[in-house]
């Protein structure tokens, strides 16, 4: 984890300190469980949990411990006898390792999805807010980089919105399948700990009972949980990179909001570049980097081995950290940025026309002229128009093909921009619901 990149409530979640709590409670939760089943006496797992539950475990003597043992549970489960005493041989009865540290990462991971839905809430109110604000403001249109027709800058955040509706709900998927316990011993066999104990865990947790767990639990989960992220990554790239170029010099639609005081270049004090967009096309090429390796964590040896371990240690809170840091900027991009409606429109106006071209050749058609033959009157007139010749609805009313089917009156309608917003309020209904 990056500080520069990383914000405190998701940091907390993979601290030594919380991950050491989590595996307390895992661990005397369990101790109830065998305590209700005759297995420990009730004494002893209340003691574990009034000693255990006041102990401020020290990492460093965890640390220290682990030195000796090489091994990170056994040095916990030594440090936590340092605190419980002679009770503490009923800690850790019929489980494994991995009954630990599986569920730990469970719930560690559910705490970062719960805030990564948070922050995806946060980014559909400010891209809902911006949407309704700049709900009719005309902008050009474009596919391949290119002038196409125009539409409204509220549309481009409707459909912004409507892409993090859909990463809200993977998200919220995600959370339920990595969301699984497991406490059934060396190679999930309940041999040595009852069954009813992982219920018991589960529910105390917030998790549900992994059905088969072959002493870990499967991978397949994790993987699918880090492609999520990857993908809500990817959608705030996209949504970045059309900042990006809306803010280029020669476009200048929109920008990043500049502060006061702020410099854009240490050589040419002019510069406003769009430093926050960079940096989150940046921060999702990371994200989407962490996916790859979890989907190669799914084909472990048998019933287990640890190839895994190193990968989780370090994409479990590298690829949340980032991701929610990415969340909030993004968020704050959005809220903050600054739009051009005046360089929308001259934008709009550069090609002299142009972006009516298709009303023209539809209207063509319907005047009884075949679609070839239209598209080619319309493509002749403009050409010169791309080249800086003329205006387009002029030289249509000078073109004695087009005129014969269509008056200059005509013509004048189809150049009608608010024709292209008549369904912009459906669009709305759609993504923001009936009463937009």
């Amino acid at each position: 984890m990056i500080p520069r990149y990383s914000r405190p409530e998701m940091v907390a979640i993979w601290s030594p300190e919380t991950r050491f709590r989590i595996w307390f409670e895992i661990e005397a939760h369990a101790c109830d469980a065998l305590a209700e089943l005759g297995v420990i006496p009730k004494k002893a797992a209340r003691t574990i949990w009034e000693k255990g539950g006041k102990a401020k475990f020290d990492v460093a003597r965890i640390d220290e411990i682990e030195r000796e043992t090489k091994h990170d549970v056994i040095a916990f489960l030594t440090h936590l006898g340092e605190f419980i005493g002679p009770d503490s041989r009923f800690v850790h009865q019929g489980m494994t390792s991995s009954d630990v540290l599986d569920t730990c990462l469970a719930v560690q991971l559910s705490r970062a999805a719960d805030l990564l839905i948070a922050d995806i809430d946060g980014l559909l109110a400010a891209l809902k807010k911006r949407a309704f604000e700049h709900r009719m403001t005309p902008t050009i249109g474009r596919s391949h980089g290119i002038h196409a027709e125009p539409t409204t800058f509220g549309v481009k955040l409707a459909y912004a919105h409507a892409e993090f509706q859909r990463a809200r709900a993977r998200l919220v998927a995600a959370r339920a399948e990595i969301a699984t316990c497991a406490i059934s011993g060396a190679i999930g066999t309940f041999a040595n700990v009852d069954p009813r104990v992982e219920e018991h865990v589960a529910k105390a947790m917030g998790l549900t009972a992994e059905p088969v767990s072959t002493q870990v639990i499967p991978r397949d989960r994790h993987a699918m949980f880090f492609a999520t992220l990857g993908v809500v990554a990817s959608s705030v790239e996209r949504l970045a990179i059309e900042f990006r170029h809306l803010q280029r010099s020669e476009v200048l639609e929109a920008e990043e909001f500049f502060s006061e005081g702020q410099k854009g270049s240490s050589a040419m004090p002019h510069k406003r570049n769009p430093v926050l967009t960079e940096n989150l096309t940046g921060l999702a090429r990371m994200v989407r980097a962490f996916a790859m390796p979890a989907m190669e964590n799914v084909a472990l040896w048998h019933e287990r081995d640890i190839s895994h371990s190193s990968v989780e240690r370090m994409i479990g809170p590298d690829a949340t950290v980032t991701l929610d840091f990415a969340l909030a900027r993004l968020t704050g991009v959005v809220d903050k940025l600054v739009v051009y409606p005046e360089n929308m429109q001259r934008n709009l106006d550069r090609l002299g026309g142009l972006v009516h071209s298709q009303r023209v050749l539809l209207a063509l058609t319907q005047k009884g002229v075949s679609r070839e033959d239209a598209y080619r009157l319309v493509q002749r007139n403009a050409m010169p128009v791309w080249r800086g010749q003329g205006d387009f609805l002029s030289l249509l009313k000078a073109d004695t093909e087009v005129s014969q089917r269509l008056s200059a009156v005509d013509l004048e309608e189809l150049f009608d921009l608010g024709y292209h917003f008549k369904h912009v309020d459906t669009i709305f209904g759609r993504v923001f619901g009936p009463a937009a």
